[in-house]
């Protein structure tokens, strides 16, 4: 009896141990969160969270450019998973503006990644806002803190060419695909 009791215990807290917690896996986009980056993390900390990846930040002297410089996460093979904006250039202690997500694995928690169609991003959120610029319109999800970029060739002939047209998102093709996906903070 003993022993079924320390059996049952062990099976309870291993499967307690192994519950899926989505706020801790490493793909998982949420309002506040990319993977184990949060809203609040600073440039500094960038290497010890991406300590299986490779941190790619401009070199000094960059800060004579006046932009706020990207900084790239590539996996060890070489793949790219994020370009982070910081709020300042060159600042260890500033933390992450926007986010552009480049690898396909990073998926909100109602499982849309960069590969998801404007459909996709219509079923699943309420679209906050389009906006219209030269050569691309963006979408904007305020639940999640995200803007989706589709490119105007995705768009009907009529609706490529006159950045004053309002475009109301039951305009855009349901097979739309996503140019850029960013979160911002």
């Amino acid at each position: 009896m003993k022993n079924t009791f320390i059996v049952t215990l062990f099976c309870v807290l291993l499967i307690i141990s192994c519950s899926n917690d989505n706020s801790k896996h490493p793909f998982t986009v949420a309002n506040q969160q990319i993977g184990l980056l949060t809203d609040s993390t600073q440039v500094k900390e960038l290497d010890a969270i991406f300590k299986n990846d490779s941190v790619v930040r401009y070199l000094s002297g960059d800060e004579f450019i006046g932009s706020v410089n990207t900084i790239e996460i590539f996996e060890k093979g070489g793949k790219k998973l994020l370009n982070l904006s910081p709020k300042k250039a060159l600042d260890s202690t500033s933390v992450i503006k926007s986010v552009n997500i480049i690898d396909s694995r990073f998926k909100t928690e109602k499982n849309i990644s960069i590969l998801s169609t404007f459909k996709d991003i219509k079923a699943a959120y309420k679209i906050s806002s389009v906006s219209n610029l030269i050569n691309v319109i963006v979408i904007s999800v305020d639940e999640i803190n995200a803007s989706f970029t589709i490119d105007k060739k995705e768009l009907p002939a009529s609706m490529r060419f006159d950045m004053d047209m309002a475009i109301d998102p039951i305009q855009i093709p349901e097979k739309a695909k996503i140019k850029y996906f960013m979160i911002h903070w």
